[in-house]
């Protein structure tokens, strides 16, 4: 399918690893010129290097200048970072809203710092990027506003309150923006994975296991049994996944779907 994503320049924040990378390997494949950012350079150099390699030979591959890829070395989690990111890609099409933080914890060790610290990278970088990019897509009558949000944002986890905080935020940040957007083509929604296998999956499982030496697979099915037993697949989902849908959310054929929260979560949330 030919998601006429050729010739749109999408930001995706977080995206040196885990589901910011497959998005951003997935918009480059569907022809998008894509902005890759993250905060260590080594890792934002190899970032930009696989989502190039997953461009080449598309139909929409390199056709601006030096290519469709680039990398923003800066931190969107900070208000100087966001700021950066800003002054370096002024105008884009479509912004993910992806760079997230996560930790178990018990709630009553959670302290007010870092409460804020949750808070000011899963929320405000969002905020800060969308108050940037938002007047620019009205003015152009077009344009994507994509969070990345969680199953934990409406199936608060005990172990992660403050983290279903900053979930639960976004969807209200996400719809709000989304009644702005009425008579537009302008859409703002969000994007609920489930539990997604990433470079730190396994140690936050370990972190929460009964049996924190279990092997990866033991792990894996006493997380989903015990942890998350209404999840449908039981399994961790591929960042692909995620990717796949974003990609559709982010073309001009999902022009009807706005001010939704698309849940990509393998059936944790128990109700329609």
């Amino acid at each position: 399918m030919d998601l006429k994503l050729t010739g749109k320049t999408a930001l995706v924040t977080g995206s040196t690893a885990g589901i910011g990378l497959a998005i951003a390997r997935r918009l480059a494949a569907e022809g998008a010129s894509v902005i890759v950012t993250g905060r260590d350079q080594a890792k934002l150099d190899e970032a930009v290097a696989a989502v190039r390699a997953a461009a080449s030979g598309q139909p929409g591959g390199p056709t601006q200048g030096a290519g469709p890829v680039r990398g923003v070395l800066a931190d969107a989690g900070t208000a100087d970072g966001a700021a950066a990111l800003a002054a370096a890609a002024p105008s884009v099409d479509i912004l993910v809203n992806n760079l997230g933080i996560y930790g178990a914890a018990e709630f009553t060790d959670i302290t007010d710092a870092e409460w804020f610290r949750f808070f000011e990278v899963n929320v405000m970088s969002g905020v800060r990027l969308s108050r940037h990019y938002f007047p620019g897509m009205l003015a152009r009558d077009w344009g994507r506003i994509i969070f990345i949000a969680s199953d934990s944002a409406v199936v608060i986890p005990g172990e992660m309150i403050h983290y279903g905080m900053t979930k639960t935020a976004q969807l209200a940040v996400a719809r709000g923006l989304a009644n702005l957007t009425k008579g537009t083509r302008v859409t703002v929604n969000t994007v609920m994975p489930g539990t997604t296998r990433s470079a730190g999956i396994e140690t936050f499982m370990r972190s929460v296991a009964p049996d924190p030496a279990a092997s990866a697979d033991e792990l894996e099915a006493t997380f989903f049994r015990t942890m998350r037993p209404t999840s449908l697949i039981q399994r961790l989902i591929e960042p692909e996944e995620i990717a796949s849908l974003v990609a559709y959310v982010a073309s001009p054929l999902a022009a009807a779907t706005n001010g939704a929260a698309l849940r990509a979560e393998g059936g944790i949330v128990p109700t329609i």
